[in-house]
Formats: C-alpha cells, sequence, structure tokens
C-alpha cells in the first residue's frame, strides 16, 4: 500500500468489530475516489501518542472515534462546534482548511436520521446507557421537544447528570429497575454487543405502536431486538445509524457525499 494514498480510519478499544471500513471503502469504490480507510487498535494509554503521530501525517484525512475514545479524545484537538459543551463527546476527528484538527460529532445525526419521520415531540422515551452514544441520543432529544426521558445506567447518578445537561426532564434508573411505558426505547449501551453481558429488560411496557431502536451492531439482530420484533413492534437495528454517521463523516474526510442510493447493496456487504 502506498504512503501517498490519502486514507482515514476508525480507532478504538475493541476495534476488530468495526464494520466502518466496509462502509467507507464501498462508498470510496463507487465513486472511484483514490484513498483507502483503515481500522486501527488504540488503547486508551495510547490515544495521545496516536494523535499527535497522525497530526504530522499529511495524508491522514482524520478518523472516526469509537469506544472508549470519544470523552478523552476531547483534550487533543480543537473543538470550533462548542462539541465539549453541548453533546460532551467526539465521534470524528479531521483536519481544517489550514491543516489544524478539530473534532465534531456525527452520532446525533446519524441516530435520527432513520426516526425523523416519528412524531415523538411530547412522547416518553427509554434511553439505557450515558456514554458517549447515549450523549448523542440524548443531545438529538433534546432538540426535538420529547416528553419524559428516562435514562437507566448501572450508575443512576451519572445518567441524572446527563439529563440535566441536556435540559430533559424525566428520570434516572438503575437496571432492573420498573420502567415506565414510552414511545421509543433505544439502547445506546455496550449491552448485547458480542463480547459483552446481554442486555436483559421487560419490554411489555412499551407502548403497542413504540419503536425499539438498538444501537449495537454486532450482531446485528440483538436480543433486545429480537424481543420487540415478539411484541410485533417496529425495530430500527445499528447498521441504521452506523451508515448514518458514516455518511456525515465521509463527507467531512473525502469532500463528497456518498452514494446513499447503494444503501441496500451496502447493507448486504455488511451481513456478511
Amino acid at each position: 500500500m502506498s504512503n501517498a494514498l490519502p486514507y482515514a480510519e476508525v480507532i478504538g478499544d475493541p476495534i476488530a468489530q468495526s464494520k466502518s471500513p466496509i462502509i467507507h471503502k464501498f462508498w470510496l469504490e463507487k465513486l472511484d475516489i483514490n484513498a483507502d480507510y483503515r481500522a486501527c487498535h488504540i488503547t486508551s494509554d495510547g490515544l495521545k501518542d496516536y494523535i499527535a503521530n497522525r497530526r504530522g501525517d499529511k495524508n491522514w484525512r482524520g478518523c472516526n472515534v469509537t469506544m472508549p475514545h470519544k470523552q478523552m479524545v476531547m483534550d487533543h484537538v480543537a473543538d470550533p462546534g462548542k462539541v465539549r459543551h453541548s453533546i460532551g463527546a467526539m465521534n470524528t476527528i479531521a483536519r481544517d482548511e489550514q491543516n489544524a484538527l478539530f473534532g465534531t460529532n456525527t452520532d446525533a445525526g446519524g441516530f435520527f436520521a432513520p426516526i425523523a419521520d416519528m412524531e415523538l415531540a411530547g412522547q416518553d422515551v427509554i434511553v439505557i446507557g450515558a456514554g458517549g452514544a447515549a450523549r448523542a441520543v440524548l443531545f438529538a432529544l433534546s432538540k426535538i421537544h420529547v416528553g419524559l426521558v428516562t435514562v437507566v445506567n448501572r450508575n443512576a447518578l451519572k445518567a441524572s447528570v446527563l439529563l440535566a445537561h441536556f435540559g430533559l426532564k424525566g428520570q434516572a434508573l438503575e437496571h432492573g429497575a420498573t420502567l415506565p411505558h414510552a414511545k421509543l426505547l433505544v439502547n445506546a449501551s455496550a449491552l448485547g454487543m458480542a463480547g459483552q453481558d446481554e442486555l436483559n429488560i421487560d419490554l411489555s411496557m412499551l407502548l403497542d405502536d413504540a419503536v425499539v431502536y438498538d444501537l449495537v451492531y454486532s450482531p446485528l439482530d440483538t436480543r433486545l431486538l429480537k424481543a420487540a420484533k415478539k411484541r410485533n413492534l417496529e425495530t430500527v437495528d445499528g447498521l441504521a445509524m452506523l451508515i448514518g454517521q458514516a455518511a456525515l463523516a465521509f463527507e467531512i474526510f473525502f469532500g463528497k457525499a456518498p452514494p446513499l442510493e447503494h444503501d441496500d447493496e451496502l447493507r448486504k456487504l455488511l451481513l456478511v
């Protein structure tokens, strides 16, 4: 592989499960762009050196950031959009016109795209998790004026702080607590992901026309989504947000909008 080839990448720990390289390479090929996209395993201890090394690599267009670095990475790049004070997590690092590195977040837009047609104003929502992905979800929900939001997390205090940060009314509960009725349930945690603990939750409290949205995409058909389908509830899988956030990042990295007309082909590729 030529070192002169422009490239972007995804970083995280673990990273082997990431489908981002498949998505970006698919779009690069469709658009006939001579560039690459890679996965790079970076530990928390190595994050600072990684950013410093890539800063000097003019062929590096940026990176997507996944667990557990979405908050820590904010200490190493510029924040022109004040992401630290809004969402509080970055999932995309890129270069500006002066070659300086800056961070942004495409998770909120990627999360909202599949449910944009839902009438959620005033509707109650349950969100599982209180990490970087949950921050993006709560930020998006705060912009569409949902009703009461219940955040479920191992640390209920952390969840309560997030509700206050985003100006959302609701409650913070620990796992195992009785959940309220809701129109939308979002799993924004790692529970249910391959290699992680399962998410065990009773969906009987959801409304009959509720939507269950699982951000986990490995496996794609999680236990949560299977349970939702047994109740004949509408579901949104993790690929929807993954592709949505990747589309926004791709345009930042490579300067062209991805060919979303090929989404069906891309999804089939991702399911192999």
